[in-house]
């Protein structure tokens, strides 16, 4: 499989989060890895998730792919990866989901590789691309020796599990340039409403934007869990990785891992991921250097107490149920980041507004058509960096093939993640935050800046350059 040529380069990004000490070490190198920061910026589109122009080619001019997390998602995903690639190996700590995968006649087929040691995948010279869709935790350890190995990377979101993290994946994805790595943003391909309402913002039909309601729901509540002993084709240290090493409990496991701030960041990094993504990327706020100055925590509830930023219980979820997270950016705009309305978007401008989400695209200037003529194919290719409009996946696998900047990009997905997780920093904290997007720091606030890195526990270290 021939390398693409060299696409577009971007900028570096941030770090963080936990304990005392530890958390000190964290700020200290997250302040050194962030001085050297290039301050540069590419726009940021994206794409839809199932036409065929990417499709119908020969096994042999087709990449080899290996699946690295072969869950639920992780199960769609490789579904969708065997029509543009050849699954030629599959990977889990769960020896359940492995089997299953292989089995699977979408995926395996019987006739793949199987193991539950990612390094096994990695190591391979016959695959060019890794799909990346474990528990958030481990997205970027895997994916900063994906690239070094000199593997295409697909991700799913969120990317990041810290602010540091996002740093390292940006100076990975500089020094690998002729590599492409995608975000499983499928929003971004969504062409009859997020992509309409981009284009909306963008081309100024509802003014100036003064507010943007993201509603992204709240996480449940639940526990305390039991320990318990961990099913015997799992894996469970192997499960935590980089995270700290505790008890098995049911509930800590699988997709219930979205609500433990060990392991993910609640809706904050779920839903955000998506939805505070469109609203960024509409108000041209997605370039490095950009993000909110102020970000106030100080409406969010948490299922457990918290002291320090921590959760206090160790078996209930601890991610916040309740929240209204306030984020100020210096011209003024504001971006209110809440559990409390429907799930969707709603961006405010002077003129008008609209609402948009999964299901629907609302407001006077869509019942209107405001954007007649005004929304076709010259401006879905502007959108898309030059690439047509297709499927989410046929962008990543024609980016492999032409080169060029994918639809869902890391530069513009640091940035998104990063007022997610300053938005997870201060409900944890119950206090405002305020935020230099030049030095990319919080500033005057040790307690707050220690979580944003964590060291990963013994044996599970960042691989860094």
């Amino acid at each position: 499989m021939s390398r693409p040529a060299k696409s577009q380069t971007c900028p570096s990004e941030s770090a963080g989060n936990l304990p005392k000490q530890s958390a000190r070490n964290g700020r200290r190198r997250f302040l050194q890895a962030g001085s050297g920061a290039v301050v540069a910026a590419a726009l940021t589109p994206w794409h839809a998730w199932a036409t065929r122009p990417m499709m119908n080619r020969s096994p042999n001019d087709r990449p080899n792919i290996g699946c690295i997390g072969v869950g639920s998602m992780g199960t769609g995903d490789a579904r969708e990866h065997a029509s543009f690639a050849n699954i030629i190996a599959v990977c889990d700590v769960d020896q359940t989901r492995v089997d299953a995968a292989w089995k699977d006649p979408n995926i395996g087929k019987e006739n793949c590789d199987r193991t539950t040691n990612y390094r096994e995948i990695l190591d391979r010279k016959d695959i060019d691309t890794v799909s990346i869709v474990t528990p958030d935790h481990w997205h970027v350890k895997i994916a900063l020796e994906a690239l070094a190995a000199g593997k295409h990377v697909f991700c799913q979101k969120p990317l990041t599990f810290t602010m540091e993290e996002g740093q390292l994946i940006r100076k990975a994805c500089e020094k690998h340039p002729e590599l492409v790595f995608f975000i499983g943003t499928q929003q971004r391909s969504d062409r009859d409403r997020f992509l309409r309402a981009v284009n909306m913002v963008q081309k100024g039909l509802l003014g100036d934007i003064t507010k943007v309601t993201v509603g992204i729901d709240g996480s449940p509540t639940g526990g305390p869990f039991p320990i318990a002993t961990p099913p015997e084709a799992l894996n469970w240290d192997r499960w935590l990785g980089p995270a700290p090493l505790v008890d098995y409990r049911e509930k800590r496991c699988h997709y219930e891992f979205r609500w433990w701030y060990e392991y993910s960041g609640g809706k904050f990094t779920d839903w955000g991921a998506h939805h505070v993504d469109i609203a960024t990327w509409a108000t041209g706020r997605q370039n490095v250097g950009h993000g909110p100055v102020q970000i106030d925590g100080t409406d969010a509830k948490h299922p457990v107490e918290f002291r320090h930023g921590m959760p206090v219980a160790d078996d209930s979820y601890n991610t916040s149920h309740e929240f209204n997270i306030v984020c100020k950016y210096d011209d003024g705009m504001e971006m209110v980041i809440t559990s409390k309305p429907d799930n969707g978007i709603l961006f405010e401008g002077t003129k008008g507004k609209i609402f948009v989400n999964r299901g629907k695209i609302t407001g006077v200037p869509i019942e209107q058509d405001w954007d007649k003529d005004q929304f076709g194919d010259a401006e879905l290719t502007e959108l898309y960096k030059g690439k047509p409009y297709e499927g989410h996946k046929s962008n990543f696998y024609r980016c492999i093939t032409e080169g060029g900047l994918p639809v869902s990009d890391v530069w513009s997905h640091v940035q998104v993640m990063n007022v997610c997780h300053l938005a997870a920093i201060s409900a944890r904290l119950g206090r405002v935050l305020n935020w230099d997007c030049g030095s990319n720091m919080i500033k005057n606030d040790e307690e707050a800046a220690a979580l944003m890195s964590r060291d990963p526990r013994a044996g599970f270290e960042y691989l860094r350059s």
